[in-house]
């Protein structure tokens, strides 16, 4: 009689997507049984034997699995339920298919489970016509079935049964006047406990009061599946924070309570501990305030163990790592190539860890011959390229003073420098974590902190405008008050981003490194259009757009105002993520936000910002050095060492720099994007002022020191070639990609040329096209991917080449 009475309270695998391994639900064993949980359902959507051939046996392997889980389960002092979704394709009727779920069952029974339950959620209404023959209803014939396998198990004191109407958005009408709960209610045997999810699927809170009208009509207490941090409709959202908006008082009315939490086992650690505390708080002396359950001391305390649990040594798959292995980690790891493996001499005074590296796709280091030769191959370019750039230059402007400062390669950017190695995540990055990350209807402290700057820069953004009237001061200083808050937080994720990458617990690396390499890479565009607005931005004497047209263009409205009360999370897409995209001017375009993270993660910590001149000697090196790299020569001691600069970032440089971005890691600029607002406008003014210069600068033979440049201006005029009114009518501005590098992360070449499309929109382009060689397959398929479209083919030029285009 006390364990029929007992309050379920626990956890329930029951999400689509990759189902947790052996090894990672013993972990949540120990977890459950540290912080009171008692209750295990085992029901994972995509364990092909739980749903999709439900009809079959496990085989010898799968038993032995399954029995020492259940073991495991039990030994811990949980119960484990064990769930079956025959729903999809069961007849009713069929005596057959009923004697295979028995068979089902029975086999599971005899590996000693207890405890069962029968779901038929997300599964259509129809019935094949012998079960339409065959039952009054479709309630009917489920409830059938799962009487009769009640019985048959010997009536276990817990069974559950899943309904199809399993929340109050699913019940037709309504909940009070479902014919379907009605039938459930009266037919289904009473000690049989009834899974319910709330008012939604998802549901924000749930109240004594949202409970009494479902228990009335199931006429029995119902136990509740949460899905509050359920994160499977969603790839781009991850649920972090407390277990919250669930009174204290719903135990008197439930059978239960089960968790159904984020698909990443390592991000479900505070969702749990909080849910531990909620279920403790309601067994103890509720006169007592302390022992009322608050979220916020919750998270506290979770927080507080997790960051303990986050700096432990844990390889993926929660695999301890030896003493005595952890000194042979970085070199025995097969390792991808990136820039601190350079000599220290290139950078400066720093010491750069190595960091190991392996495919997230693996649930170890790779190890095979051809992966570590490839990688050492690999590291070696890496190094080649790396001591080309070895050269010291200038000071990068707009660095903080006496800040460390960029320019040549053995010089950082400025901001909060380097990240290598494995470090500890601190407990302010925890807390900014969980704050990106927090719960599927609610922002955390730091979300609402960014989207709330964002979009008040993105209004006032008129203030630092480039050819508006003069603004207040004080409204300027304001203005870039907010914007250096901004800019801050954005280095902060930058930072996060590396810290989880280099931390030792790969475990939690395998698990979060998405997540926080999406918001990262948003992160770092909206960082670089913050800063290029001031004084960048057009007002309303621009010929092509407006600022006040850009936002037009711009999201309106954030995820929460999109959501509501009354609407499911999965209405808006993206967390806050999503929501920081839909506030820039191209964030509609979600080919340019969404795609898959590299294989390889790096810790390298990366900034995108708009260009200054003092970067030119820096990026014409660069262009020089990468040009030669392609070209497989040696560049001739005759040759003037501007030649490839003014060819290929110039024109671009001296008549467009608004429009030129340039990206750099730690060791200094690594890559640039550049950009042209109006090309019918630029080419005019390059006849005007650039080529002459060109001249001036590229004397003819006679007095020319460097005979190699004889063909430049010929060459430069070709650049400047005529484009059909057709392509610049849809397309009138262009970028250019020459002097994008090689990187480790290539998902910041990217997001590098996203952040100049989000500065063309903003002042009122419409397209970009970009001409490509035709043998330049690797660039072709690469803003291909970002929905660019071959629009004009070479012929119809000077010379041959094919343009792309994309509208934005």
């Amino acid at each position: 009689m006390m364990e029929e009475k007992q309050f379920l309270c626990g956890v329930v695998e029951g999400f689509y997507g990759r189902p947790w391994s052996m090894d990672q639900r013993k972990v949540l064993f120990q977890w459950m049984q540290r912080w009171g949980l008692n209750t295990y359902l085992y029901g994972p959507k995509d364990d092909l034997k739980h749903r999709l051939l439900w009809r079959e046996v496990y085989s010898p392997e799968e038993e032995g699995k399954l029995r020492t889980l259940i073991v495991e389960a039990q030994s811990r002092g949980l119960k484990f339920v064990y769930a079956l979704s025959p729903g999809q394709d069961i007849v009713f009727s069929s005596s057959c298919d009923l004697t295979l779920l028995k068979r089902k069952l029975r086999q599971v029974s005899d590996l000693g489970c207890q405890a069962f339950a029968i779901l038929f959620d997300d599964i259509d209404h129809s019935m094949c016509q012998a079960d339409s023959e065959a039952f009054a209803s479709f309630a009917h014939a489920q409830v059938t079935v799962t009487n009769e396998i009640y019985r048959f198990l010997g009536e276990p004191p817990v069974f559950l049964f899943c309904p199809t109407e399993y929340c109050g958005s699913l019940c037709s009408p309504s909940v009070s006047k479902s014919p379907y709960l009605q039938t459930v209610g009266e037919d289904l045997l009473p000690n049989i406990t009834v899974i319910w999810t709330g008012s939604k699927v998802i549901s924000r809170k749930l109240s004594v009061d949202c409970l009494a009208e479902v228990e009335s009509v199931l006429q029995r207490p119902p136990l509740i599946w949460d899905n509050l941090h359920a994160n499977d409709y969603d790839s781009r959202r991850l649920f972090l924070g407390p277990f919250k908006g669930r009174e204290s008082q719903l135990r008197s009315h439930l059978r239960g309570l089960l968790l159904n939490p984020n698909c990443e086992f390592e991000a479900n650690y505070i969702p749990l501990h909080t849910l531990g505390s909620w279920h403790r708080a309601g067994q103890e002396d509720m006169k007592d305030e302390e022992c009322e359950y608050c979220p916020e001391r919750a998270l506290s305390a979770a927080l507080h163990d997790w960051l303990e649990e986050l700096n432990q040594p844990l390889q993926a798959g929660r695999q301890s790592v030896r003493t005595d292995q952890r000194a042979s980690i970085p070199t025995s790891r097969c390792k991808t190539p990136d820039r601190s493996d350079c000599p220290s001499t290139f950078r400066g005074t720093s010491t750069v860890t190595k960091l190991p590296v392996f495919p997230l796709n693996s649930s170890s280091p790779p190890s095979s011959p051809t992966m570590v030769k490839r990688d050492k191959e690999g590291q070696e370019e890496e190094k080649k390229r790396t001591n080309h750039q070895s050269q010291p230059t200038q000071q990068l402007p707009g660095s903080r003073a006496g800040a460390p400062t960029g320019g040549g390669r053995g010089q950082r950017f400025q901001g909060r420098g380097h990240c290598g190695g494995k470090g500890l995540l601190s407990e302010s990055q925890v807390r900014l974590l969980v704050g990106l990350y927090y719960l599927p209807h609610e922002h955390g402290p730091s979300a609402q902190k960014l989207l709330q700057d964002l979009t008040w820069l993105k209004i006032n953004c008129h203030l630092v405008s480039a050819n508006s009237k003069k603004a207040p001061p004080q409204k300027v200083e304001e203005w870039r008050g907010r914007a250096s808050r901004f800019l801050s937080l954005c280095e902060d994720i930058a930072q996060l981003h590396c810290s989880v990458v280099g931390g030792s617990n790969r475990a939690v690396l395998y698990d979060l490194y998405p997540y926080v390499w999406d918001l990262r890479n948003t992160a770092l565009v909206a960082k670089a259009f913050i800063s290029w607005l001031d004084g960048r931005v057009l007002s309303d004497s621009s010929t092509l757009g407006s600022w006040r047209n850009c936002f037009d263009w711009c999201g309106k409205t954030t995820g929460a105002d999109v959501l509501g009360v009354d609407s499911e999370p999965w209405v808006f897409k993206g967390g806050v993520s999503g929501e920081v995209q839909m506030l820039l001017p191209i964030g509609s375009n979600n080919e340019l936000f969404t795609h898959p993270p590299p294989l390889f993660p790096t810790s390298r910590l990366y900034n995108i910002r708009p260009y200054h001149s003092k970067d030119k000697v820096e990026l014409y090196r660069m262009v020089r050095q990468f040009h030669l790299r392609t070209q497989g020569g040696q560049e001739s001691s005759t040759a003037h060492p501007d030649v490839i600069g003014d060819r290929c970032l110039g024109p671009c440089l001296a008549l467009s720099p608004e429009y030129s971005f340039i990206l750099e890691d730690e060791l200094g600029v690594c890559g640039c994007v550049l950009g042209i607002l109006d090309v019918r406008s630029f080419a005019k003014r390059c006849q005007a002022s650039w080529i002459p210069a060109m001249r001036d600068k590229y004397p003819p033979k006679g007095n020319n020191t460097y005979p190699n440049t004889q063909n430049l201006i010929q060459l430069m005029e070709e650049d400047q070639g005529e484009y059909p009114d057709s392509l610049l009518y849809h397309f009138p501005s262009q970028l250019r990609l020459d002097a994008l590098p090689e990187l480790v992360d290539i998902s910041v070449s990217r997001t590098l040329l996203t952040a100049l499309l989000t500065a063309l929109k903003a002042n009122g382009s419409q397209g970009v096209f970009c001409e490509v060689q035709p043998t330049d397959r690797q660039r072709l398929e690469f803003l291909t991917k970002l929905g660019f479209l071959e629009i004009l083919r070479g012929e119809a030029r000077s010379r041959e080449g094919v343009v792309l285009g994309r509208l934005l």
